[in-house]
Parts: structure tokens; sequence; C-alpha cells
């Protein structure tokens, strides 16, 4: 297969809309004749329309994804399974947690204003196809969650493969009609956004934004390695010197599936800091379940994104179910660019309210990020991996060749 070139890549595609959004919408503010009002109501009524595509697909994500998962890991459980699976969830919401609690810290003492002077107004909608979702979000999730854990506790191998079939089904959905839909819904975002002029007074804002939450990835992953060092009592430097090749390749890829060769032969490197059986068995289960790098990305981007557009951080109670939830959604993320944030649009809109605008921020920024995300996710599977071959020793579990969860 021909290797996917970063110009083709849907990162490079969202940046190209972005530009070309402000662009135009920069063009257009400026022009302020009949023109540019006609072409502007095509821009906004397109925006309408993408973005209703794009939420009617949100339930059919959730089910799709959420379900066979669970499926999934209920016919395999074991105890290391669910060792490492509760590994990676308390990662993920502490990660959300940790950015929550900057959010509320760090974010009000910066020049978040959504009411700057001289916004100019957007026209009204010419045409509205209004496309209804086939049920609330948070219905989905219910229904999901339910319905994966009575396929798998009565062992329901119909039901199974049909969930396995559909998630096939909504995976191209989504690689062949969802994300080709994303950029049209970021430019004309954009655009949007730069014809009022607000995004020439908040561009500074998100840079900043980006670098603190970098920072905080490596904060967090300082915390991953201290804790596995301190609970297998080996050195975690073992690990970290031999990690800089699957970090950069993350940052390249963006991708934990294309780097978990990489991390393997990392991981490998390791030894016997981390045991043979537990780098084959959790390091290709983790690059699948642990997104603790992309989960502190959107938890501190949405906080960012709700004072930016909404005046209003979201509220505590609120944050709190987010995160919960982020941590279930992230273990079921579909493997497409940007999966945290594409399997948890129903959390955005539904648990914090976002409209159309925010979702496309939200995906916009997250994509632009989304490298240095993934990076933190595979270098914490060396972590993770360390307290799985500590949990081994200290409850007599031998080494072994363990079967593939995946």
């Amino acid at each position: 297969m021909e290797k996917q070139g970063f110009i083709h890549s849907l990162p490079f595609k969202l940046l190209v809309a972005l530009a070309v959004g402000i662009g135009m919408g920069l063009a257009l503010s400026g022009m302020e004749n009949a023109v540019s009002h006609a072409i502007l109501n095509i821009v906004v009524t397109v925006k309408y329309i993408a973005a209703q595509f794009i939420s009617f697909c949100v339930p059919l994500i959730i089910i799709g994804f959420i379900a066979p998962s669970i499926t999934r890991l209920g016919n395999n459980a074991s105890r290391m399974l669910m060792v490492a699976l509760f590994l990676a969830y308390v990662s993920s919401i502490g990660a959300a947690f940790f950015a929550t609690f900057s959010g509320y810290t760090i974010l009000p003492h910066l020049n978040i204003n959504p009411d700057v002077d001289g916004l100019k107004e957007l026209p009204e909608v010419v045409f509205q196809l209004s496309i209804p979702q086939i049920m609330p979000v948070m219905s989905a999730l219910f229904l999901s969650v339910l319905l994966g854990l009575a396929a798998a506790w009565n062992n329901s191998k119909i039901i199974t493969q049909a969930l396995e079939e559909f998630q096939s089904i909504v995976l191209s959905i989504v690689t062949k009609f969802v994300i080709p839909v994303l950029p049209i819904l970021i430019g004309t975002t954009f655009c949007t956004l730069a014809y009022e002029g607000t995004i020439t007074k908040q561009l500074p804002i998100f840079l900043i934004i980006i670098i603190i939450v970098m920072i905080g990835h490596y904060i967090w992953l300082t915390l991953l390695y201290s804790v596995a060092g301190a609970y297998s009592k080996k050195n975690p430097m073992n690990i970290i010197k031999h990690y800089g090749p699957a970090y950069m390749t993350a940052v390249g890829t963006m991708s934990s599936a294309a780097t978990l060769s990489v991390a393997l032969e990392c991981a490998r490197k390791s030894e016997p800091t981390i045991r043979e059986d537990m780098v084959d068995f959790g390091i290709p289960l983790f690059a699948n379940i642990h997104l603790c790098g992309s989960v502190m990305t959107e938890t501190f981007f949405v906080m960012a994104v709700s004072k930016m557009l909404y005046n209003e951080f979201p509220s505590v109670e609120k944050m709190i179910l987010f995160c919960l939830l982020l941590g279930v959604f992230a273990i079921g993320a579909p493997g497409v660019p940007g999966g945290t944030v594409m399997a948890s649009l129903g959390l955005i809109t539904g648990v914090l309210g976002f409209d159309e605008t925010g979702t496309a921020l939200m995906l916009t920024i997250f994509a632009l990020q989304d490298s240095f995300g993934t990076a933190c996710n595979v270098t914490g599977d060396g972590a993770l991996a360390l307290i799985l071959t500590g949990y081994a020793e200290k409850h007599g579990i031998h080494p072994q060749k363990l079967e593939s969860v995946l």
C-alpha cells in the first residue's frame, strides 16, 4: 500500500481549509458589496447544512464504536485485561481532571474576551435543510452501554457480529462522508469568524493555549512514570530513554496504530524493566484504549472555546460528567484522525451544549495539536506497561506469552 503523504492527510486539509476560509472571510469583509453578500449567503448556508449532517452522524458514531468495544472487552475478560482497562481509564480521566483544574486556574487569567467590539452581522441562512438526529446523543450513549454489556453477558454471537459489522459501516460513513465534509465545515466556519472580525483578535490566544496543553502533556507523563516507578520499584528512566523514536514517529504520523511497531521496538529495548509478556500484551492494547494526551487536549480546549464563544466556562458539574464519560469514549474511539474528539462529539454537544461553531472550532484546534497528543498517548503506554509488570510480579503471575485481545 502506498504510504499517505502529509498533503493528503486530514490535518493538512484542515489547515488549507482554515487558511482559505480566513482569507475569504477577510476579503469579503473588505469588499462590502452585493457580490460579497451573495457569496456570504452561500457560505453561511453551506456551513449550516454541513453542521446538520455531522450532527446527524454523531449518534451513529457513538453506537457504532462504543457498543462493539464493550462486547469485545466482555468476551475477552481476564484479570490482566481488567487491570489494563482500569489503568487506561484512570490515566485518561486523571488527565481530564488535571486539564479541568488547570483550565479553571489558568484560563481566567488569559485575555479571552468574546465581546469584542466592531463585529459584523452575518446574514441569515438562505436554505435551511434540517437533518434531525435519529435519537439524542445521551440516548445513543446509554443504548450503546446497555446493548454492549447485555450482548457480552449473554455471549450473544449474532448480535456481537452484527455490532462489529455496524461498526465497519459507521467507520465507512466517517471516512467516506464525515471526514471529507469536515474541511468544508472548518473553512466556512473560519470564513464567517474572519468576516465578523473574531478570528484576528483571538488567534494569539489559540497559540498560547496550545503551548499550555503541550506543557501539560509533559507534566502528566512525568507523573505517570513516577507512579509506575514507585509501584514497580524499577527505574522508569530505563524506559524513557528508549522512547524517543516512538514519540517522534507519533508526532509525524499522528496515529497510535501507525506508531505501534516503533513503540513495540522501543518497549522491548526496556526489558527486563518491562517484562516481555507485558510488552506483547500491554503495548498493542494501550495503543487502542489509552489516550491520556488526547483527552487532556480536548478537555482544556473545550473550556477555552466555551469561554471564547459563550463567555462562560462549563459548570463544575458538567465538567465532572464530561471527564468521566470522556474516559469511556476514549476507549471506544474510532481509529481515524482525531478519533477521540470525533467519538466524543455527542458529549461536546449534549453535555456541554456546543453549537456548530463551537464544534467546528474544537475539531480544528484539536486536529492542529493532535500529533503531540498522540505522542503523549504512545509514550504514556510505556508507563502503564511498567505498572502491569509490577502488578504481575506482586501477584505471582509468572511470565507467559499472552494472547492478543485485539
